[in-house]
């Protein structure tokens, strides 16, 4: 079963310290920072990452795109990202999936969870980010230091300059 992992942006560029200080000045670099982690944080976890942000102060349509491998929600005028996340629960949940949705909006929690969705706190979520990462950092660093392993059984000296090169 495909899970299903429905983030709202804006509350967490404003909950994730990092974010939030770099939201003051440029929001846009911050917005880009969030989808950077979680396209990362979505490779390693196997969810599939839908990322919604309020544009109800903006004129337009509401538009869908797809950056960083995930897909990306702007609101239409005069709608929430609240009423998106919901909308997108409610079809989601149709389709026999697991939705969880990051939020540290009591309110939008305790909707989605009306509708059969998990929830996740912002913090919470960034604490899944980080410990991906780490768990990243500790694969990567075992792998390069373990020796070369071939199909030919290799003895001490030529097993070492073997091993000598292949670092080089």
């Amino acid at each position: 079963m495909e899970e299903l992992l429905v983030v709202d942006g804006y509350n967490m560029i404003g909950a994730w310290p990092k974010l939030a200080a770099m939201k003051k000045n440029e929001l846009g670099r911050a917005r880009d920072e969030l989808l950077t982690m979680l396209s990362e944080f979505q490779a390693y976890s196997g969810y599939k990452i839908v990322v919604v942000f309020d544009a109800h102060q903006v004129p337009g349509m509401g538009k869908r795109i797809k950056e960083y491998k995930v897909d990306i929600f702007y609101t239409k005028e005069n709608e929430t990202a609240d009423e998106l996340i919901e909308r997108l629960v409610k079809k989601e949940i149709s389709r026999k999936r697991r939705i969880t949705v990051a939020t540290s909006d009591y309110t939008e929690q305790r909707m989605s969870f009306g509708y059969g969705a998990l929830r996740k706190s912002a913090r919470e979520l960034l604490e899944d980010i980080e410990k991906s990462k780490k768990s990243i950092r500790q694969k990567v660093d075992k792998i390069k230091y373990e020796p070369l392993r071939s199909g030919i059984p290799l003895k001490g000296d030529i097993a070492e300059l073997f091993e000598k090169w292949r670092r080089q």
